[in-house]
């Protein structure tokens, strides 16, 4: 599921499912538990803009901070080594949910410390190729999430490039030799249409 194109209350929807279970019924039988949901984010005006806006959906779906959840922050998902200390920290906090909105150094920062606690990742790139998910149609083990995008649309983009320029005679490319995925879909296309590509990266 690409998180560009992903309504605010389906996010919020998923995250509370990874909480593992808050069923209704119970919450109206007993004394209302108070959940903890723990974030690491990138210290900077889109993520604070964007933890602003997940606050909101989740005060729309009857989650208040401070009063049946709480939630706690940890900037700067950008610092590998601030980023490690910090995961060790919110594991040891037993969380009900930990959201990963710092990307790919984050989430396998997380999974490191815990196989247990429930992490939703937010714009990962490759989260298959990264090994933290078994395939985006099943996730399995304790972490789950949104991708950047499909990769099975990067081979189209050489066909795009061959149509706009057919007189094209050899393509290069620059990647994250992390994104596995990317490199086979790529070259997948390349069977279809023989342009050469001279490295990868």
């Amino acid at each position: 599921m690409q998180f560009d194109q992903l309504k605010r209350r389906e996010f919020i929807t998923l995250l509370g499912g990874a909480a593992a279970a808050w069923p209704l019924a119970a919450r109206a039988q007993q004394p209302e538990r108070m959940r903890r949901v723990m974030i690491t984010a990138e210290d900077d005006t889109e993520s604070k803009a964007r933890i602003g806006a997940f606050r909101q959906g989740l005060k729309e779906l009857g989650w208040s901070d401070g009063r049946n959840v709480r939630i706690d922050i940890r900037w700067g998902a950008a610092d590998a080594e601030r980023m490690r200390k910090h995961s060790a920290e919110l594991v040891a906090l037993a969380p009900d949910v930990i959201l990963a909105a710092g990307g790919t150094p984050t989430v396998s920062a997380l999974q490191q410390m815990t196989r247990t606690v429930p992490i939703v990742f937010v714009g990962v790139a490759d989260p298959v190729g990264g090994g933290f998910v078994a395939s985006l149609a099943s996730p399995g083990g304790n972490t789950t999430g949104f991708t950047v995008y499909e990769y099975a649309i990067s081979g189209k983009w050489l066909e795009l490039l061959k149509e706009v320029a057919p007189h094209i005679q050899r393509a290069a490319i620059l990647r994250d030799s992390a994104m596995r995925r990317f490199r086979s879909s790529t070259l997948s296309s390349r069977s279809a249409i023989p342009l050469p590509l001279v490295r990868y990266r």
